[in-house]
């Protein structure tokens, strides 16, 4: 498990300088396992209080103190990874941490042996993983918690944590969403991996959504597939969208219409190693609102953008990112150009074919020449 706590406001950094402690100390020192303890004098709100004032760094230590302080420990944890499944169904994690307010589950939702020596890493994922577990270079499906098991843990986690703010899973269907938007009404962030279009029907009723990432087609892990069905039901679901990720997500034209139709709230969206179908560049003259655009790890910026006049303009957009992308296709980094040409900031980092005729191609962004904000990062 990895713990996140928030530090009380009104605590002071320490100005003293870290030192070695002075192990001469102890000498002087005895400890009386029969003295009375005086902290069962203090009320639970009392020395809750107290302890959430003492230095994040010492929290781990003091909850080893007594069953007590532990108890009380678990009370200033409010953002939790989970790395056993069972820590949520056998009840532990709802009376061991009972305010928490930002779960991530996408470790434990995928059952791997913790003593392989095999990790495979994808961005910031890692997974210890062997021979048995792999088909095809994906996961295999016996790696990954059943569906109907990941739903059973979000209707418990429905039901314990109705202040959620942010929530990670892997493999969840419409069922255990349906119940996690029922219960949790204060929920602003979601993030989803391996999971497909009809799933996304049960975010609809988390009213307050804000920020969603979701994790399709990812290369030795997931080979589910987010299309358009998805996207739309995303978009006519949640309204006040702001930030959308999709990362190995399938979709077209109609999908990022559908988006920037209904999300008129949304200000940044980011593609990852997508696969979106050709066209879909013209779908971002529908984002009213959109001000940055991310693209990461994309091998095709837009594979058939089609004619310029139908291409139109996204014109609130402000920041450009293309990050590890492949731009030696001129046609489709101008498509992408003429459809941000009102942006202010161009970042390209670590990205293959930049060559000169590529990069006269920003000159149709025309407040780069009056702003010269053009960045290159890498190589």
């Amino acid at each position: 498990m990895q713990l996140h706590f928030y530090p009380p406001l009104s605590s002071a950094p320490s100005t003293s300088p870290p030192s070695e402690p002075d192990l001469t100390s102890f000498h002087s020192f005895s400890f009386d396992p029969s003295a009375p303890d005086y902290t069962s004098l203090l009320s639970d709100e009392l020395l809750l209080n107290i302890l959430s004032k003492l230095p994040i760094s010492q929290h781990v230590s003091n909850s080893l103190v007594c069953k007590r302080w532990l108890h009380l420990h678990g009370r200033l944890v409010y953002s939790l990874k989970v790395a056993d499944w069972s820590f949520v169904t056998s009840g532990r994690v709802f009376t061991r941490f009972p305010n928490l307010t930002d779960l991530d589950l996408v470790r434990s939702c995928i059952q791997m042996p913790k003593s392989s020596g095999i990790i495979v890493t994808h961005k910031t994922m890692s997974v210890h993983v062997d021979t048995h577990f792999i088909l095809d270079g994906f996961l295999e499906e016996t790696a990954l918690l059943p569906s109907n098991a990941v739903d059973q843990g979000l209707r418990m986690i429905a039901g314990k944590y109705p202040n959620l703010q942010r929530l990670a899973a892997t493999g969840a269907s419409e069922e255990g969403l349906l119940r996690i938007a029922e219960e949790c009404p204060t929920l602003q962030e979601l993030e989803l991996h391996c999971c497909g279009d009809l799933a996304l029907r049960g975010i609809a009723g988390i009213k307050n959504l804000q920020v969603v990432k979701l994790m399709g087609f990812i290369g030795v892990f997931y080979n589910s597939t987010i299309s358009d069905i998805g996207l739309t039901l995303l978009a006519q679901g949640c309204r006040r969208l702001v930030k959308l990720e999709l990362c190995g997500c399938e979709g077209s034209y109609d999908g990022i219409k559908a988006i920037g139709q209904c999300c008129q709230m949304l200000e940044e969206l980011t593609l990852s190693e997508h696969r979106m179908d050709g066209g879909w560049l013209a779908g971002l003259s529908f984002c009213g609102n959109l001000k940055t655009l991310r693209l990461r790890s994309c091998k095709s910026i837009d594979k058939s953008p089609g004619a310029d006049e139908h291409l139109g303009s996204c014109l609130t957009l402000e920041e450009l990112h293309l990050q590890g992308c492949q731009i030696r296709d001129k046609q489709s980094v101008k498509a992408l150009f003429l459809v941000c040409e009102n942006v202010r900031d161009i970042v390209l980092h670590d990205c293959w074919g930049l060559e000169d005729d590529v990069f006269s191609l920003a000159s149709i962004c025309r407040f780069i020449f009056l702003f010269p904000c053009l960045h290159f990062i890498g190589e």
